[in-house]
């Protein structure tokens, strides 16, 4: 989801509040972005929706 003022960043609830090194994820128009919690402004990578589902489908049987 994206709103005027860019993609809005969500991290994993698993994360917790007291570990700063987490990644935040966002759903763009065509695309999933991924981004290291620590540098927001830092480089981002972008995903096609259906391989960032079957890397979350791997990573969720680990």
């Amino acid at each position: 989801m994206a709103t005027a003022n860019g993609p809005i960043w969500f991290k994993s609830s698993y994360s917790g509040n007291e570990n700063a090194n987490c990644v935040e994820v966002a759903s763009a128009t065509a695309a999933v972005l991924v981004r290291d919690s620590k540098d927001v402004e830092g480089a981002r990578l972008g995903f096609a929706p259906r391989a960032w589902a079957e890397f979350v489908s791997y990573a969720s049987r680990r």
